[in-house]
């Protein structure tokens, strides 16, 4: 097969290919007259395990160390050549790659870049992701450029059962996995970070820092790479939506409190942070009802007095489209009989809400921070954030 086939095979880039040959040695044995690449079986095997281990987070040099030997074990010789960044084949991009994975910061909405991974936004663009710093590799590029890339230490914490180097072998797996679009490696990551740090630090270490990073690159580099985020937005939402959902009732004999009910303002269309809150939400035993996004004015009024709910959570990613006279309506919304009746507990989530806030509408930072509130709306024990 040719370069170019292999490369649509596997969903890897040409240049990527012509990289991994010339630093690596993982290149094709065979070569036609002009000395044009062709690629047998055996050599094809070996570059899926190159994309299965880089996908897995090892670094490429070690990921073609381990190919070889597996295929060729006889073979064993160095990497062809010392690792160089660049190309020298005139295309100056090996693609996001070439940036690292960014520190995505939080999605807490009080107008800055820290390290909570909250429920209060990740600014702009599809599903409710913040474009963040440049994305991560599909595997040409073997580390990051100095200084760059990865997640920070400060990210990472030993409570929450994620090392630094948890993270950053994460955040480069899924990376490169987004960038060649394998969506089945991409599938299986998400699901293997789940199933390991549940979907709370799952989001906050992972999800959004590599969002952050593919949405950076997209916005620097011409809208090239839309597909990426794309697909990596879509993966991630499937992931979260995975997580076992609550029991429905309380058990018989239990009073109920009702379920949260969780919404986007109307004319907002980002909902994945709030899909992190339902899945946080899942994983705590909380039940909810998730309405999505750009919910009508009178379809949430008319969800609020059929569901009775506990709380309502109102997410706005911009300030243009955050309603404080639609939170105000939403608190005084009742339901019951006549001089008993009930409101739910109003959250305003996302950066949209910046500013003042209506008395007795709660503005949770952070994801753990809605949770905690939620749970205590609920009357359930807050205690520690679901991991």
């Amino acid at each position: 097969m040719t370069t170019g086939a292999v490369a649509r095979l596997l969903g890897v880039s040409p240049v990527t290919l012509r990289s991994w040959d010339r630093r690596y040695g993982i290149g094709p044995a065979g070569r036609r007259d002009g000395g044009h690449r062709r690629w047998r079986p055996a050599d094809i095997a070996v570059l899926r395990e190159m994309c299965r281990l880089t996908a897995a987070g090892l670094p490429p040099a070690e990921s073609a160390r381990a190919a070889r030997e597996r295929y060729h074990p006889a073979d064993g010789g160095p990497a062809a050549g010392p690792e160089r960044h660049g190309d020298g084949d005139g295309s100056g991009d090996d693609g996001p790659e070439r940036h690292g994975v960014a520190d995505g910061g939080p999605v807490a909405g009080h107008g800055r870049d820290g390290d909570s991974g909250g429920v209060s936004g990740t600014g702009r663009r599809r599903r409710g992701v913040r474009v963040g710093a440049a994305a991560g590799g599909d595997g040409a590029d073997p580390e990051p450029p100095v200084g760059g890339g990865v997640p920070r230490p400060r990210s990472a914490s030993p409570a929450d059962g994620v090392t630094a180097a948890d993270v950053r072998r994460e955040c480069r797996g899924l990376a490169r996995a987004a960038v060649r679009l394998d969506a089945p490696a991409v599938d299986e990551s998400l699901s293997a970070l789940v199933a390991r740090y549940g979907p709370v630090v799952a989001w906050e270490k992972v999800m959004v820092p590599v969002l952050h990073a593919v949405g950076r690159t997209w916005e620097t580099s011409g809208d090239r790479y839309v597909e990426v985020e794309h697909l990596l937005s879509w993966h991630v939402s499937t992931a979260l939506r995975r997580v076992a959902p609550p029991p429905a009732r309380s058990p018989v004999g239990e009073a109920s409190p009702g379920p949260v009910l969780l919404a986007c303002v109307p004319d907002e269309q980002h909902s994945l942070a709030l899909e992190a809150l339902a899945a946080g939400l899942g994983g705590s035993g909380v039940p909810y009802r998730m309405l999505g996004a750009a919910v009508p004015v009178e379809a949430l009024g008319a969800a609020v007095r059929r569901t009775g709910p506990a709380a309502v959570v109102l997410w706005s990613q911009a300030r243009s489209t955050a309603n404080l006279p639609l939170a105000r309506d939403v608190a005084a919304t009742g339901w019951g009989v006549r001089g008993a009746r009930n409101a739910p507990a109003v959250l305003t989530a996302g950066p949209g809400w910046a500013g003042p806030r209506p008395a007795g509408v709660l503005r949770p930072l952070s994801l753990r921070e809605a949770l905690s509130a939620l749970a205590g709306v609920c009357g359930l024990s807050p205690g520690p954030a679901p991991a």
